[in-house]
């Protein structure tokens, strides 16, 4: 799986913390979009998607302080420290605003960025928001992360389990519980930007189809919501092709299924729908 063919790596000082960045090589003339990891894992499994990205649109992937390559700050690791971090680094990268595209604890930090930093988000690109009362108790969100591993491409260990040795244990409870703690799914109604909601049908740390259609039913015309069926947490590592369609479709302001549909008879995409095929189908 070919991950950086387009992408470099540079260090930035964001809010007086180095943190290190993957970035476009030659700058480009569309919108700038970041790219954040989930719970206690580098951006490195994010690089897939990014790199497909990255012909047209000025793309950063951190990782944040305390992940991967980059040191911890005194602020710490707390959603709120993290959120204050992309500003940090948007600044660092010379970028006054960005679409924020995420995976998993990356939801909770882009929300918490949208509500602390309005003026620097363009649009929100939310991949398996993740965390709030299905994750829990914690032995709940333990089970569900395992059921997960059995579900990515086993590749995905090869970048995981490194992290998450990085990252440390005590660090990755603490985060872990303040990420089962907070409402993933139910902040999305709090974003006022244009969003694309990506889910895997197969995704163990997705709340009930019944909660997703009450939520989603709220968003009203500001979101787009898309489900792959086959793919389980990891979306922008285990289906980049699928996920980089839709969010260029999405950038354009064009048709994001009529689009992904046209290219899946093309090509060996797997099968994308709408949340109404999860309403008629709920299981």
């Amino acid at each position: 799986m070919p991950e950086t063919a387009t992408m470099t790596e540079r260090w930035v000082i964001a809010n007086g913390t180095p943190v290190f960045v993957r970035l476009s090589e030659a700058p480009c003339s569309g919108p700038v979009i970041v790219h954040l990891h989930g719970f206690a894992i580098s951006g490195r499994y994010m690089l897939p998607t990014a790199a497909l990205l990255a012909d047209e649109f000025r793309t950063f992937v951190p990782d944040l302080p305390g992940f991967g390559r980059s040191p911890r700050n005194e602020a710490g690791t707390t959603i709120p420290a993290l959120a204050d971090s992309v500003a940090g680094v948007l600044d660092a990268v010379g970028a006054e605003r960005a679409t924020v595209v995420d995976n998993s604890l990356g939801c909770a930090i882009l929300a918490s960025f949208a509500e602390r930093h309005p003026d620097r988000i363009d649009r929100a690109v939310l991949v398996s928001p993740a965390g709030g009362v299905h994750s829990q108790p914690l032995a709940r969100a333990v089970a569900q992360l395992a059921i997960d591993a059995t579900r990515e491409p086993p590749s995905m260990a090869t970048v995981a389990v490194p992290d998450y040795m990085t990252f440390g244990l005590v660090g990755s409870l603490r985060l872990f519980v303040a990420m089962t703690r907070f409402p993933a799914l139910e902040s999305l109604l709090h974003l006022t930007v244009p969003m694309l909601v990506v889910l895997g049908a197969r995704d163990p740390l997705l709340p009930p189809a019944r909660r997703v259609r009450q939520v989603v039913g709220q968003l009203g015309p500001r979101a787009t919501v898309a489900v792959l069926r086959d793919a389980a947490h990891a979306i922008n590592y285990s289906h980049p092709v699928e996920l980089a369609s839709l969010i260029r479709s999405f950038l354009r302001d064009e048709p994001v299924l009529e689009r992904f549909e046209a290219q899946r008879h093309e090509s060996a995409l797997s099968p994308v729908a709408l949340l109404r095929c999860i309403q008629q189908h709920p299981s």
